[in-house]
């Protein structure tokens, strides 16, 4: 499929009724070995694992190096790569078209809850930067009005990111990212404010299951970081095995 073929049928995936369950990749390998999987139908990576990659504290790797990684990451498998590029680097429109040839075409980018017109602007800028490279890019516009909203209620955090989120939509925005720990009533205010397969949400620990928000009308969930802490812990686990018995498990099986 050429990368606007890619993009179409990520977006298809955005409006499907069954919620997009994407596990959260980190390098080429990673992408393969979830690519494998006959459920896995898009490969999304997350940033924060990237970062942790090469040292980097979440949202300060530099962007050339994110790309780089991104691109063999799109060019290590078949589907549609959707990326999470922290806040655009600070030229969203410059970073939508980099990521674009290296074969992404999806993104996460963050608002941090800046000004409002600037961070509607800022989704204009990414849909019309994937138009000119005549790519439909499939932006899942963060906002962090719940994590970075500090100490106000609850509830006025979430008629931010729907009041954030709608503008994100109208500015031609695929889908709204609103990360935090979402209960069902949560969940049901902002797809009530964003509409019914609009809204993109993380899968932390004590978070909904994927079916629960299916069924509350959430587009997508991810998993962040976690699918690399699972891996490290596992690693973990097997070196301590290794420090014991020294010996590997015979249902080892190459992945790679």
């Amino acid at each position: 499929m050429t990368s606007a073929d890619k993009a179409r049928t990520l977006i298809d995936l955005y409006e499907a009724p069954q919620i997009l369950r994407v596990v959260n990749v980190w390098d080429a390998v990673s992408a393969k070995a979830v690519a494998a999987l006959e459920q896995t139908t898009a490969i999304a990576t997350a940033g924060h694992s990237i970062a942790a990659t090469f040292g980097y504290p979440d949202g300060q790797i530099p962007r050339e190096l994110m790309i780089d990684f991104v691109g063999r990451i799109a060019a290590s498998v078949d589907l549609p790569v959707t990326a999470d590029l922290d806040d655009g680097y600070g030229d969203a429109a410059e970073t939508t078209r980099l990521a674009i040839g290296a074969g992404v075409v999806g993104a996460n980018i963050e608002d941090r809850l800046k000004p409002f017109a600037e961070s509607v602007a800022q989704v204009e800028s990414i849909v019309r930067a994937g138009e000119a490279e005549g790519v439909p890019f499939a932006l899942n516009a963060r906002t962090d009005a719940i994590v970075r909203g500090g100490d106000k209620p609850l509830a006025d955090k979430l008629a931010d990111a729907v009041q954030r989120g709608r503008a994100y939509l109208d500015a031609g925005a695929t889908a709204v990212f609103v990360p935090g720990l979402l209960d069902a009533d949560a969940t049901r205010f902002l797809v009530d404010g964003l509409g019914a397969g609009k809204l993109s949400v993380i899968g932390f620990p004590g978070a909904l299951a994927a079916a629960e928000y299916e069924a509350l009308g959430v587009a997508r969930i991810s998993y962040g970081p976690m699918p690399q802490r699972r891996a490290l812990m596992a690693l973990q686990d097997t070196a301590t095995d290794l420090y014991g018995s020294g010996t590997i498990p015979a249902d080892t099986r190459a992945l790679n």
